[in-house]
C-alpha cells in the first residue's frame, strides 16, 4: 500500500500498456479496478532485494517515480510475471521482446536439479568449486572464485552444456542471493540492465558465496554436541532457510536428519569445518505445515507464505523453516514425522 505500508491480496490483469489490480471480495474480484500502473516508461527490478525477507518481489518504478512492490507466490510465478511485464514495457521495441523470449526459452534447469542442489555441490570439499584468495585493486578477498572458473565448473559437472547456459545459470544463482560479486569488475557489471551482462564469464571478475564475507561465530558461541547424537543414520539432508531465534533473520542452512537417535542438526554452509551450529532431539516434537493463516503475528518476520513449516520441541522451542517448494516441504515433514 502507498499510504498504509501493509500487504494485501489483489487480482492483477496485464494489458498491453497497463497493469490493472482489483480487490477480492468473497473469493471474486470486484468489477471495477482498484488502481492501475501505467507501463510506459516503467523500469522493472526482479528479483527485488529491498525487503530482506521477501525474496519473491517485483519492483516497478513508473516514469513519475512511483514505486510499486508486487509479491508473487513462487519463484516460477514471479519470473513469469516479470518476463511478461517486461515484454509489455518494451512492446514498441520488437527486437527487445524477441530477445527476452529467446533468453527465456534457451535455458531450462533440469527437473531433478534445484539451485539448492547446485550450491550444495559447489560447497563439496572434494568436487566443489575451488576457493582461492584474490587481490583486486589492493583489496585481498578470501574464499573467492572467478566468473570463468564457475562457468567451467558448471559445464564440467553437466549443469550446463554451453558457456551461454552456464552464464545464465550463474546469473540465476546470483539473483537468488546464493552468490554475490566482489571487487570492481563484477560489481560494476551489476549495473547493466541487460540480464545477460550481470554475470561475467571472465577470469578477472570475482564472486563468493553470499554469506562468506560474514564473521565466523566466536569460540564462546559455538554449540557443543554429544557424539552419540551425531552417530545416527542419515535419513535426509539438504538446504533449507531457517529463521533465527534472536534477530529473526533468515539464513540458508544445510539440514541433516538422523535416526537412531532421532535428531535434526543444521550447519552453516560457509564454514569449512563440518560441525553443526544447532540441532535438537525430535523425540516429542510436533511438525506441521504453515499456510497463510497459520503464522502467529509477531513470530515470523517477513512474508514466507507457501513453503513454511514449523517444528515445536518438547521444551516448547519453535523453529520456523522454509523449503524451496511445496513438494520439498512435504518431503521434509513426511521424513520428520515418523521420528517424533
Amino acid at each position: 500500500g502507498h499510504i498504509v505500508r501493509n500487504w494485501k491480496v489483489r487480482w492483477f490483469v496485464l494489458l498491453q500498456d497497463k497493469l490493472l489490480y482489483y480487490k477480492i471480495e468473497g473469493g471474486k474480484k470486484e468489477p471495477s479496478p482498484k488502481g492501475r500502473i501505467l507501463l510506459d516508461g516503467c523500469t522493472i527490478t526482479c528479483p527485488c532485494l529491498e525487503y530482506e525477507n521477501r525474496p519473491l518481489l517485483i519492483k516497478l518504478k513508473t516514469k513519475t517515480n512511483t514505486d510499486y512492490f508486487l509479491e508473487c507466490c513462487s519463484r516460477e510465478e514471479r519470473d513469469s510475471w516479470a518476463l511478461d511485464i517486461t515484454g509489455a514495457i518494451h512492446a514498441g521495441h520488437p527486437v527487445q521482446v524477441q530477445e527476452l523470449h529467446r533468453m527465456k526459452n534457451s535455458f531450462k534447469l533440469l527437473d531433478n536439479i534445484s539451485l539448492h542442489d547446485i550450491v550444495e555441490r559447489m560447497y563439496d570439499s572434494s568436487t566443489g568449486i575451488k576457493l582461492t584468495r584474490n587481490l583486486d585493486q589492493g583489496n585481498r578477498y578470501k574464499e573467492t572464485f572467478t566468473g570463468s572458473s564457475l562457468v567451467d565448473w558448471l559445464i564440467s559437472n553437466s549443469f550446463a552444456v554451453s558457456r551461454f547456459e552456464a552464464v545464465t545459470l550463474a546469473s540465476m544463482l546470483m539473483d537468488e542471493n546464493f552468490l554475490r560479486p566482489v571487487g570492481t569488475r563484477s560489481t560494476e557489471a551489476m549495473r547493466f540492465s541487460d540480464p545477460s551482462e550481470k554475470f561475467l564469464d571472465d577470469s578477472t571478475a570475482l564472486y563468493m558465496f553470499a554469506e562468506s564475507g560474514k564473521k565466523n561465530t566466536s569460540s564462546k558461541e559455538e554449540v557443543q554436541f554429544n557424539i552419540s547424537e551425531l552417530s545416527g543414520t542419515i535419513v535426509k539432508q539438504g538446504f533449507l532457510v531457517k529463521q533465527g531465534h534472536k534477530r529473526k533473520n533468515w539464513k540458508v542452512r544445510r539440514f541433516v536428519l538422523r535416526a537412531d537417535p532421532a535428531f535434526l542438526h543444521y550447519y552453516d554452509p560457509t564454514k569449512e569445518e563440518n560441525k553443526p551450529v544447532g540441532g535438537f532431539s525430535l523425540r516429542g516434537c510436533l511438525v506441521s505445515a504453515l499456510e497463510d493463516n497459520g503464522v502467529p503475528a509477531g513470530r515470523v518476520k517477513g512474508n514466507v507464505q507457501g513453503n513454511l513449516f514449523k517444528i515445536i520441541t518438547k521444551n516448547d522451542i519453535h523453529y520456523y523453516i522454509q523449503a524451496s517448494s511445496k513438494a520439498e516441504r512435504v518431503q521434509w515433514i513426511e521424513a520428520i514425522k515418523p521420528l517424533t
